[in-house]
């Protein structure tokens, strides 16, 4: 009895793996066309799905019915810079929902998303040229104090003192000067402290230090700006060019020659300093610098926007102190009795009259006033 039970099963059986063996084969052309969802495991998925007409076109939610688990349009969408939802509000993070910026190509960058292009411009332009042109200058500067020493007088102070510069414009000079080196140190730091610092520091002191001067370089930038509008409105009049200013150019103010050519209160390289570093060069810094500290009333401050003023930034602020370098050794060890100046205000006849000869002319003619301050320094400043 059980053996023709078990013969009427096993007929059953065949039976049905029959049937299903030619409903498979009927169905055959059908599934070549469409593919159908092989498992909910993408590892178990056949790859034949992409032989669908389209499949390279195909949106996320109808390649999910193909090949669960294969986000791929997705993926790609983020790669192209596509925006997806964010509930952050628009005006606050107008790019929340975008992963990967679209590709561009900035001045020295490949064509790539727009993050790596500025990484490129940053690590291959910036920071290796940057870096090379400042310790070139400082280079050329030790070099001619080594060879040259300082611009010493030739004559004899005589003991009679001309007022230089008021204590307004001394303080207007040094507000500028101490916001520039607060701003310098920080940015220099910041720049390529992690080439020179931080192997001898450490990461967490160093890591300390940069947030330390990031907000320090945040703090001076406003002063700086304010600063340097006071500097360019009270040494304007005194700053236009005027004739001898080409004379001196050529000449290179005399200072190979060792005989200095004749200038009125600001010789013609200091109006460069003032028109191509103040005027110019400051204006470019400090406006980028305004959109980096996004101050910038109605500007929407997406990471491009950052990325190109970074790069405006930093290229003008190097230009900027290797400009300025050649003014501060002048200022200071480069020149006997210059430093005097700026810190007391006053410098002596003879000293007027070598440096700026024109100058002392016009005050020893009377069309300048020898001292313009209320009060003069005492039995000193007699002219």
């Amino acid at each position: 009895m059980s053996r023709s039970i078990q013969s009427v099963l096993c007929a059953v059986l065949t039976v049905l793996a029959l049937s299903a063996d030619a409903q498979d084969k009927a169905a055959a052309p059908v599934a070549a066309t469409a593919p159908a969802v092989q498992s909910v495991n993408i590892q178990d998925v056949k790859p034949d799905a992409s032989d669908a007409p389209g499949y390279a076109d195909q949106t996320n939610a109808e390649r999910s019915k193909v090949q669960p688990g294969n986000n791929a349009p997705m993926w790609r969408d983020v790669g192209k810079g596509v925006a997806g939802y964010s509930s952050l509000p628009k005006e606050t993070a107008p790019e929340a929902g975008v992963l990967i910026q679209p590709f561009v190509q900035y001045p020295g960058s490949r064509v790539t998303n727009a993050g790596e292009a500025w990484r490129q411009v940053r690590n291959q332009w910036l920071i290796p040229y940057g870096g090379s042109l400042l310790l070139i200058v400082a280079g050329a500067i030790a070099v001619f104090f080594w060879r040259k020493g300082a611009i010493a007088m030739h004559g004899k102070p005589t003991g009679r003192e001309i007022e230089r510069f008021t204590p307004f414009e001394r303080s207007a000079h040094w507000a500028n000067a101490i916001a520039f080196v607060v701003l310098a140190i920080s940015g220099l730091t910041m720049a390529f402290g992690k080439f020179v610092l931080q192997p001898i520091i450490g990461d967490t002191l160093f890591g300390w230090l940069t947030y330390l001067l990031k907000n320090a370089h945040n703090f001076a930038g406003p002063l700086f700006a304010v600063s340097l509008v006071v500097v360019f409105v009270t040494f304007l009049k005194d700053n236009m060019p005027r004739q001898g200013d080409l004379n001196w150019l050529l000449k290179g103010g005399g200072i190979l020659s060792g005989h200095e050519v004749p200038s009125h209160r600001f010789n013609a390289g200091e109006k460069l300093v003032f028109w191509g570093g103040v005027f110019f060069l400051g204006a470019v810094v400090v406006a980028s610098g305004f959109v980096l500290d996004k101050i910038v009333p109605g500007l929407i401050y997406e990471r491009g926007t950052m990325q190109v003023a970074h790069m405006v930034h930093a290229v003008a602020t190097v230009l900027m102190m290797a400009m300025f370098m050649g003014h501060i050794y002048i200022g200071t060890i480069g020149m006997e009795g210059a430093y005097k100046a700026m810190k007391t205000g006053y410098v002596d006849e003879t000293w007027a009259k070598e440096h700026h000869e024109l100058w002392h002319a016009d005050i020893q003619a009377g069309k300048i006033p020898a001292h313009r301050s209320p009060e003069a320094p005492g039995s000193t400043a007699q002219a």
